[in-house]
């Protein structure tokens, strides 16, 4: 199936892609905050938790002397708690001076003006001056790094260094080219590019066009350091109901994705509008098949059809008993 020098031989229609996501996913908006000289970069994202219109709005604040990557998880965690809200979470990120720290407090305390109730603010920072100047500003303000440190510090009989950036910034140089060589290995070895480098890779995902393996794979080398390949089933490779060569020699390292037919029909009719590609008729035959391929075969396989990406990263990597390079 493969050809001499590795790459595809045959392709069906609609296979190729031209984006390294898929259809329903989409990136943030990133805006900048106009709140004068010294002011740090704001990211606003709307996200309605209700479809009902009348439900109470908030605004929700990330704060952080870094990229607020902590502070969003651990608040976006916490709010899918509270169904009755709709809630407008803005980031700003690399509050790490007097004049920054201000700016963010200006933000916080015009935002309680304009909705006649206080923000609420996640915080992870880390000098005192900066989280003094935000805690006073008109928000219900909620320090991770206060809540946890403290206890911690008594627990290990030890001082935190009370260093910033520890958590994503580049501090390790082994991890960080770790990430970007597995990162660089993904978008190398994605849709079935070329076979030959197989050998390098810990996992490779493999299904039927637009059923999640792409970002997979990068989430896979971008958060656990993992090298994954992925190889989607044509239509030729699955009318012959054999693994393709460039596969079948690395059969313990194949790990399988499916998805129910009408939702890959949706995501395909976005991409392809009323092409056989999209057509009921073709998923239902090429995820049946995939699936017979993979039970045939004995390789182990997901359904991602209700799953996040991070989801199912999370499934492979302890499935397939991969390593996690690090946290």
């Amino acid at each position: 199936m493969a050809a001499p020098s590795g790459r595809r031989a045959r392709r069906g229609p609609g296979q190729r892609r031209s984006s390294c996501c898929p259809a329903e996913l989409s990136p943030k908006s990133t805006h900048n905050d106009t709140g004068g000289a010294g002011a740090a970069p704001i990211r606003e994202e709307n996200i309605i938790v209700s479809d009902q219109a009348d439900k109470p709005r908030r605004t929700v604040f990330f704060v952080s002397d870094r990229t607020g990557i902590t502070a969003e998880t651990l608040g976006h965690s916490l709010l899918t708690q509270f169904d009755g809200i709709e809630f407008r979470p803005v980031t700003v990120p690399f509050i790490g001076t007097k004049d920054k720290a201000e700016s963010a407090a200006r933000r916080i305390n015009e935002a309680a003006r304009e909705e006649g109730a206080r923000p609420l603010v996640f915080s992870t920072l880390i000098t005192d001056e900066c989280r003094a100047i935000v805690k006073a500003a008109d928000g219900m303000y909620l320090d991770f790094f206060d809540a946890f440190i403290g206890p911690l510090e008594k627990e290990l009989g030890l001082t935190s260094s009370h260093a910033a950036g520890r958590a994503h910034g580049v501090f390790d140089a082994e991890t960080y080219t770790r990430r970007i060589d597995a990162m660089n290995y993904a978008l190398a070895n994605d849709d079935g590019i070329t076979t030959r480098h197989y050998d390098r890779a810990e996992v490779i995902l493999v299904g039927v066009s637009r059923s999640g393996k792409t970002p997979t794979c990068l989430y896979l080398a971008l958060h656990y350091g993992v090298y994954a390949a992925n190889y989607p089933l044509t239509e030729d490779d699955l009318e012959d109901g054999k693994l393709p060569p460039g596969l079948d020699q690395h059969r313990k390292k194949l790990f399988g994705l499916t998805i129910d037919p009408s939702r890959l029909q949706d995501i395909r009719q976005e991409r392809r509008p009323d092409s056989r590609y999209a057509s009921i008729r073709q998923v239902n035959y090429e995820v049946r098949e995939a699936e017979v391929l993979f039970r045939r075969y004995g390789v182990p396989f997901l359904n991602t059809t209700t799953s996040s990406v991070e989801e199912i990263a999370t499934t492979v990597l302890h499935s397939a008993g991969l390593q996690r390079r690090f946290y």
